[in-house]
């Protein structure tokens, strides 16, 4: 071992890290580059980060090398490494270092059989009898540009950029900024930017992600993950966590206009139903109202407000996929920024229980802050996918400002399923307001095996929150506030049974549309009087 190596190891994880390229090459003056035994420098076999010539032979030969040595680190020196797939193994980080970009290379076009110099990202898996209970993009990982399937021990680290400019961003669509349109079913076409299936001990950690591709992370049965500092700037969703266990995101940014942005899902894609469960989601923004890469170089331009085509979703949702379940579940501290709502959806049988949310922040969204949904789509093997539960979740210290007032608030289940035992406290909620008097007579549809969405029952009768076919709910230390007079009541409730208001804040008269309900409380509240109803339909209060 050099005095070098000696000195650098006794340094914190950190001091190493900045030291990661010279040591990687073992540079010396006027030496050429030199793998270490404990790091794998790219250009040492083959790669050149010029971005002119294709990298990837390079890159696989690195990891391959590291692998085979019994792990190490996998460097990138800074520069531009044009890439099509590039294959993960065990007990192999891959270090970006600050100037690095793993750029996708050019996918084939419609009526192509190849891709920017001849190349082709790797096969997508052959089709299987579960594909039809989720879309192309959950049920394949190799047509990816960095991928890896049963492995164990693997991160990617470190300042550098990850962008999947030639991959496609899913079916057919209108183009997304400057880019091609590429048919994600199309051999040789890259999909998503990181995918993972079956894999342990996995580290994501502080790179940048642009232009993700379907996913910029799919991650599919993945135990043992932490995913830490990212900055994701994407025209899909930013990450995927299906059907994974013991999961820490924290501390990342996510800007997804056309889709979710940290989207925990518990699919069919495995061939069989798992819960993704012990997760915690801290210290996290979604966006949906900044234009592509603008929250990457720092320059946040927003959408102009009648821009075609912008969905400005970008929230944290459980679903829509859903056969296995969401269990045990903490989200916190985090900010909503011009995107959809924090959603909660059990369609496929999952059971959707004991989850947390606490402490999050919201401006200008284009829904009401939460969305609950327990539904029957019922994607999956017949006979014995049935309907899901939603119960056991706790909300409190939420603070939402300038909301669209289309749409409000929707916890709703299904007739003879109800969402049951939900706690929501310390609730304020500041919307547009505006709507008339004819859009609280407005009598949503069920719409049970319909895809869930804010927006799937149409406009709202309530301002506040529209509760339907719900047990067991109590609000406390509520507050709803419309920024201009609106003619709704701010609590609409429809088949509901036991519900406790204490401390709601409301404008009045009618704060309450009780249109279907069983021993209701409220108490000590501005809304209205306090009452104890033991049966009622169509009384207001």
């Amino acid at each position: 071992m050099n005095n070098q190596r000696r000195d650098l190891l006794k340094f914190s994880p950190l001091a190493l890290a900045a030291f990661i390229p010279s040591l990687a090459t073992g540079q010396t003056s006027g030496a050429p580059p030199v793998a270490s035994p404990m790091f794998f420098d790219v250009r040492t076999y083959g790669a050149t980060g010029t971005g002119k010539s294709l990298d990837t032979p390079g890159v696989n030969a690195a990891i391959a090398a590291a692998s085979a040595a019994g792990g190490g680190t996998v460097v990138f020196p800074a520069g531009t490494y044009l890439c099509f797939s590039i294959r993960l193994k065990s007990n192999v980080h891959l270090y970006l270092s600050q100037g690095a970009v793993i750029l996708a290379a050019e996918s084939p076009k419609p009526g192509e059989t190849t891709g920017q110099m001849g190349g082709v990202y790797d096969a997508a898996e052959p089709v299987t009898s579960y594909d039809a209970y989720q879309d192309y993009g959950h049920n394949h990982w190799h047509n990816s540009l960095i991928w890896g399937e049963g492995i164990e021990n693997v991160s990617i680290t470190g300042p550098g950029l990850i962008y999947g400019k030639g991959l496609s961003y899913g079916a057919a669509r209108a183009p997304r900024g400057d880019y091609p349109v590429y048919r994600a079913e199309q051999a040789g076409v890259g999909n998503k930017a990181i995918a993972m299936k079956n894999c342990r001990n996995v580290t994501f950690k502080e790179f940048r992600l642009l232009k993700g591709g379907h996913f910029g992370l799919l991650l599919t049965g993945v135990d043992n993950l932490v995913i830490d500092g990212l900055l994701i700037d994407t025209d899909r969703d930013g990450m995927d966590i299906d059907c994974c266990k013991n999961v820490h995101v924290s501390n990342c940014t996510v800007n997804s206009p056309w889709d979710d942005g940290i989207c925990p899902k518990s699919s069919y894609a495995l061939g069989y139903a798992r819960a993704t469960e012990n997760v915690t989601i801290t210290g996290c923004t979604v966006s949906g109202n900044y234009m592509l890469g603008t929250v990457l170089d720092g320059t946040y331009k927003h959408f102009a407000a009648d821009a075609p085509m912008v969905y400005r979703t970008g929230r944290i949702k459980c679903g829509t996929e859903s056969n296995g379940g969401f269990k045990n579940i903490s989200i916190s501290n985090c900010v909503f920024d011009g995107c959809n709502s924090l959603s909660l959806e059990s369609e496929d049988g999952a059971l959707c229980e004991d989850i947390a949310i606490s402490n999050i922040t919201m401006r200008d969204l284009i829904s009401g802050p939460l969305f609950f949904r327990l539904g029957a789509r019922l994607r999956g093997p017949k006979p014995e996918t049935k309907v899901g539960t939603l119960r056991r979740i706790v909300v409190q210290n939420i603070t939402s400002y300038n909301s669209d007032a289309t749409l409000c608030n929707i916890l709703s289940g299904i007739p003879d399923f109800p969402i049951e035992d939900i706690k929501i406290s310390n609730f304020y909620m500041q919307h547009k307001g505006g709507a008339s008097a004819e859009k609280a007579r407005i009598m949503p549809p069920e719409e049970v095996e319909k895809y869930p969405d804010p927006a799937m029952f149409g406009p709202m009768p309530a301002g506040g929150f529209f509760l339907r076919h719900v047990r067991h709910l109590e609000m406390s230390h509520v507050e709803i506030q419309p920024m201009s007079n609106d003619a709704r009541p701010s609590f609409v409730l429809e088949d509901v049974t036991r519900a406790d208001f204490f401390a709601v804040t409301a404008p009045t008269p009618n704060a309450f549309d009780l249109r279907h309900v069983k021993d209701v409380r409220v108490g000590w509240s501005r809304a209205t009087k306090d009452a104890v109803i033991a049966d009622a339909a169509g009384r207001m209060l």
